[in-house]
């Protein structure tokens, strides 16, 4: 079967990676891929992700039976919509099931109506009524841009200058006064990513990690697109994951399902363990990045299979395998992210930190000439390690880092502390 994958990502490189390892895979193709996708895949780097008709195009062309869409924009803007209507399978989610991304207030008012715990919330389209909200609610508290802000449209504020000062900040995060944010109660505890697979009824647990959204070492500095993952989280225990599928996963699928719009695809649950339990903080549509890396590094079988089988609405008839070891990620980021920061400085030595054994690196932000390696993007290195736990996985991670020679980039140096007891 020849398979087409959307994007151009570390999490796109760790799918390629897994998906070159089945069978049952004929030619894998990418839209538009990056150095290390180029590995396993036929590269298209003409055709924009944005542009439907071309991509239905490529399909015609290729014989792809089936597309796998990485990033979470072209699932809301309808790309698995107009495949579906070509007749072409897709792993991935119809455009409303996508408001579970693309509108966080969609996914509030969800919860709200099928009692999914959550942190309690208002709406706001104006600044006098979200600074009276907070004023009653007192801090800290959390403001959200509504849509789609890869990871970056959060402020958490811990005073309550810090949050009338951020409404202004947040209003223009999601377009300006007439735009809808959302202010919600801070919640205490501890933070997981659990991934289910979800062909409209079946639900399969795929794992949990643990990622690091800011920039530097002890969770400080500004929020990011992550700068580090390790899974499984062992604060998830059995006890947790039951309760987030009773609780959460499945009405969350069951009532996408009643209302005429099934999840197809990969449910990606943001957590908060709190006293009281898991409480859902968001809903991603697509896999994490960079918990793709580490989830794809510990699931053995076959992924093709599994995809497909999502797209076929066949997942009752799979199982999950992971590996009981652990994985870590650290991201290896240009200087200056995620404010401003250079393209074009070379990178050498991933074969040399690649001869570790259980090192993978995976090309988040890179471009090639064809002979030398150049970082283009603000995450451009994800050196992801498996080992028999915590500690092993994360010394070959941070050996293979100190292989890579790349002096214009950086790295947290404490990935997966809380594993390790803080």
């Amino acid at each position: 079967m020849n398979v087409l994958l959307l994007g151009s990502g570390g999490r796109e490189h760790a799918l390629a990676w897994k998906l070159s390892a089945s069978e049952e895979l004929g030619q894998l193709f990418a839209i538009p891929g990056n150095p290390g996708i180029a590995q396993f895949a036929t590269c298209i780097p003409s055709v924009p992700l944005t542009d439907h008709d071309a991509i239905v195009s490529v399909c015609a062309s290729n014989g792809i039976g089936l597309v796998v869409v990485g990033p979470e924009a072209p699932l809301v803007d309808g790309i698995a919509d107009r495949l579906i209507a070509e007749g072409i399978p897709v792993f991935g989610p119809s455009r409303v099931a996508a408001q579970l991304e693309g509108s966080k207030l969609f996914t509030k008012e969800l919860c709200k109506a099928h009692d999914i715990p959550t942190a309690a919330f208002g709406r706001f389209s104006e600044p006098v009524a979200a600074r009276a909200f907070i004023a009653a609610r007192g801090a800290p508290i959390v403001l959200k841009a509504d849509g789609l802000m890869a990871g970056k449209g959060v402020v958490v504020a811990m005073t309550l200058d810090e949050a009338n000062a951020a409404v202004d900040e947040v209003f223009a995060m999601g377009g300006g006064v007439g735009a809808e944010i959302l202010i919600e109660e801070f919640l205490e505890g501890e933070e997981v990513s659990f991934f289910c697979l979800v062909d409209g009824d079946t639900v399969l647990p795929l794992g949990s990690a643990q990622d690091h959204k800011r920039a530097f070492d002890g969770d400080t500095g500004p929020n990011t697109g992550g700068m580090g993952a390790y899974s499984p989280a062992p604060v998830f225990t059995a006890e947790i994951e039951r309760r987030t599928l009773h609780e959460i996963v499945k009405p969350t699928a069951r009532a996408l399902a009643d209302a005429d719009s099934p999840f197809r695809g990969v449910l990606f649950a943001g957590l908060m363990i709190t006293r009281e339990g898991p409480k859902l903080i968001e809903y991603n549509v697509r896999f994490g990045d960079p918990e793709c890396q580490v989830l794809m590094s510990r699931l053995e079988g076959d992924l093709l299979a599994l995809l497909l089988s999502v797209a076929r609405g066949r997942l009752a008839e799979e199982t999950v395998l992971l590996k009981p070891d652990t994985a870590i990620s650290v991201v290896m980021a240009a200087n200056g992210y995620p404010g401003d920061y250079k393209k074009g400085s070379e990178i050498r030595g991933i074969s040399a930190a690649e001869r570790i054994p259980g090192v993978r690196v995976f090309h988040a932000g890179t471009r090639s000439d064809g002979h030398r390696l150049f970082a283009n993007g603000g995450r451009v290195l994800n050196v992801t390690a498996v080992g028999a736990n915590i500690a092993e996985a994360r010394e070959r991670a941070y050996d293979a880092v100190a292989r890579i020679d790349w002096p214009e980039g950086f790295c947290r140096s404490d990935i997966a502390w809380r594993a390790l007891g803080g």
